[in-house]
């Protein structure tokens, strides 16, 4: 089991950047995929970012592709996801999650482990 505590949310002005955090307790970090996920008021949640066990393997959501960054450090135990070039339209709750699995994977049903969120607010 592992249990998932991310950091880093705030308010930002829009062409901004912001780097989330989501830091790891558990065994056996390095055996798990990772993602970010993102909810909006009064919408699903949706994928935003999923990287593999080494991190050699990343994919993004086509509304975030060349903005925002999924990276992880096995010896630290934590995941980050920089966020460049912040639109309204970013704002959201953010959740990291874990898999126990080592691939990627992009729907949230397919994640057994959930943080409690950071909120984004990217004003305009």
């Amino acid at each position: 089991q592992v249990q998932l505590v991310e950091s880093g949310g705030g308010l930002v002005q829009a062409g901004g950047s912001l780097r989330l955090s989501c830091a790891a307790s558990g065994r056996s970090f390095s055996s798990y995929a990772m993602g970010w996920f993102r909810q909006a008021p009064g919408k699903e949640r949706e994928f935003v970012a999923t990287i593999n066990w080494s991190g050699d393997i990343r994919y993004y959501a086509d509304s975030v592709k060349g903005r925002f960054t999924i990276s992880r450090d096995n010896a630290k135990n934590t995941v980050h996801l920089q966020m460049n070039s912040l639109k309204p339209e970013d704002t959201a709750v953010y959740y990291c999650a874990a898999r126990g699995g080592r691939s990627t994977a992009r729907t949230s049903y397919e994640y057994a482990y959930w943080g409690q969120g950071t909120q984004v607010t990217v004003s305009s």
